[in-house]
């Protein structure tokens, strides 16, 4: 019966690491959106806008990798900026729109 329970354990254990890891895997692709306070709109944050931060980030030598929203407020501002003139804005935003 020890043997049984142990293996049991061990099995629910394997189960929830994977679950936890299959969670991680997945938030790095998970889109959320940010109000861009100076051009006061709402961009999707998703795989297209960031190949648009990364390029921006390798254009102005900065750290490509690093959160956008763990950037200085003056960063920020210089990618809206940045962003605002490169590429098609209008179908990665949303114009005047709250999300709530």
């Amino acid at each position: 019966m020890i043997r049984g329970s142990h293996s049991l354990s061990s099995l629910l254990l394997a189960a929830a690491l994977a679950s936890s890891l299959a969670g991680v895997a997945c938030s790095e692709h998970h889109a959320y959106r940010v109000y861009d306070p100076y051009y006061t709109d709402y961009h999707a944050w998703n795989n297209d806008e960031v190949v648009y931060y990364r390029r921006w980030a390798d254009e102005n030598h900065r750290d490509r990798d690093r959160d956008f929203r763990k950037l200085r407020p003056e960063e920020q501002k210089e990618y809206w900026t940045w962003r605002h003139n490169h590429g098609d804005h209008d179908r990665d935003h949303d114009r005047d729109k709250d999300p709530h």
